[in-house]
């Protein structure tokens, strides 16, 4: 079954830094592919992160996360990441990455916006505490 893996998910304090990282599994990951990031804490709904365009490579990121986190990909190794710093202990939640061939990441902060994609993880938990 073709799917993400996300990893590099793990225990954080405050103020720390992670980095996560997307790979595809049954199929490639190729240049052509807008990469979204979407993060799900508990109790609430999951909700759009950070997105790179497959037509120009534009980055987009939610209120809460710019300018602390950095979405990037590797086209030669065709693998996704995000860059997370000064973390927060709202910031825990499971982070999944998901792709779309021709996306433009426009919608992707929609609530619903991780189900329409093509490929979508199961995700890594990111815990941020003391």
């Amino acid at each position: 079954q073709a799917q993400l893996v996300e990893s590099g998910g793990g225990l954080v304090q405050p103020g720390g830094s992670l980095k996560l990282s997307c790979e595809a599994s049954g199929f490639s990951l190729d240049y052509y592919y807008a990469i979204a990031w979407f993060r799900q804490a508990p109790g609430k709904e999951r909700e759009g992160v950070s997105c790179i365009s497959s037509v120009d490579e534009s980055t987009r990121y939610s209120k809460s996360v710019k300018g602390r986190f950095t979405i990037s990909r590797d086209n030669r190794k065709r693998t996704a990441y995000l860059q997370m710093n000064s973390l927060k202990p709202e910031d825990t939640a499971v982070y999944y990455c998901a792709a779309e061939a021709y996306g433009d990441c426009s919608g992707y902060e929609s609530p619903r916006a991780y189900d329409g994609m093509d490929y979508r993880g199961d995700g890594t938990l990111v815990t941020v505490s003391s």
